[in-house]
């Protein structure tokens, strides 16, 4: 199978454990996209969180895209334009503040160029913080300082308030909302049907591409849709047991190289 398409989550995958993309990494996509390969850079983040990275992979230059906010919004690199866009349920705000009065999660949602937080801050907040390099704005009202349109909300804290809430908040809005973790100690709350998975069909179709044409790699949650839409779907050696057991492929750790190698051994076929 000659692979046209590449869909890479960042955290966990495309990074290694200090938050960087190694050389060999880098080279490995660059030449992939040399030959006339897409990259697809599909995250939870903001925009903003992934710009720097998609110019050092120089994704603009060879007309890759952005997917922000696990499928939330879709940017084309080189033109700047929104492909897609799917706007937050708004009315169920309210029921969602409630139901986390007692707890000890902190919500977040964000606009064009800022983090906006609820109060009861906890360390994970700066842990959004520090990925996504935004300003970030604690507020005591939370409905009334967000946007009219916000994309996702993200709910931060210890990895047990996570699950316990993850239970509570996933079958509360079963078939109204997507409710699901991206990381041990962040919940993402989404509308209902937008994961990397489900947005990713949108544009394969506007580029005529096939899903047995796509490579995804993915290391959480998150990013199990993706890797089982995917015509290989790849874990990374350092993903969560769930995500390993529907990958069609398991690759090394984020620390060994484990996108670079796959890419040399099945887009490259070694000849780099």
């Amino acid at each position: 199978m000659e692979y046209k398409i590449i869909a890479l989550d960042i955290d966990g995958t495309l990074t290694n454990s200090q938050k960087e993309i190694t050389p060999r990494t880098r080279y490995a996509l660059i030449e992939a996209q040399k030959r006339g390969k897409k990259v697809v850079l599909a995250s939870g983040r903001h925009p903003i969180g992934i710009q720097e990275i998609a110019k050092d992979l120089m994704v603009d230059k060879y007309e890759g895209y952005i997917m922000a906010f696990n499928g939330g919004k879709i940017l084309d690199c080189t033109t700047g334009q929104t492909i897609v866009s799917k706007d937050f349920p708004k009315e169920y705000l309210s029921d969602i503040l409630s139901v986390l009065k007692d707890s000890k999660l902190t919500v977040h949602t964000y606009d064009d160029k800022k983090i906006i937080t609820g109060g009861n801050l906890n360390d994970y907040s700066n842990v959004e913080r520090d990925i996504l390099k935004m300003e970030m704005v604690v507020v005591d009202d939370f409905m009334a300082a967000i946007p009219e349109k916000i994309n996702k909300l993200l709910l931060s804290g210890e990895p047990n308030e996570i699950d316990k809430y993850n239970e509570i908040l996933a079958k509360r809005y079963d078939g109204l909302l997507d409710v699901y973790k991206s990381a041990p100690y962040f919940l993402e709350i989404m509308p209902f049907g937008v994961t990397k998975g489900s947005m990713l069909p949108m544009l394969l179709e506007k580029l005529d591409i096939t899903s047995e044409e796509l490579i995804a790699f993915g290391d959480n949650y998150n990013d199990m849709t993706m890797i089982g839409y995917a015509g290989l779907g790849v874990a990374m050696g350092n993903a969560e047991e769930d995500v390993k057991k529907i990958a069609n492929y398991v690759c090394e750790t984020n620390d060994d190289d484990g996108v670079a190698k796959t890419v040399e051994k099945l887009v490259l076929k070694d000849n780099i």
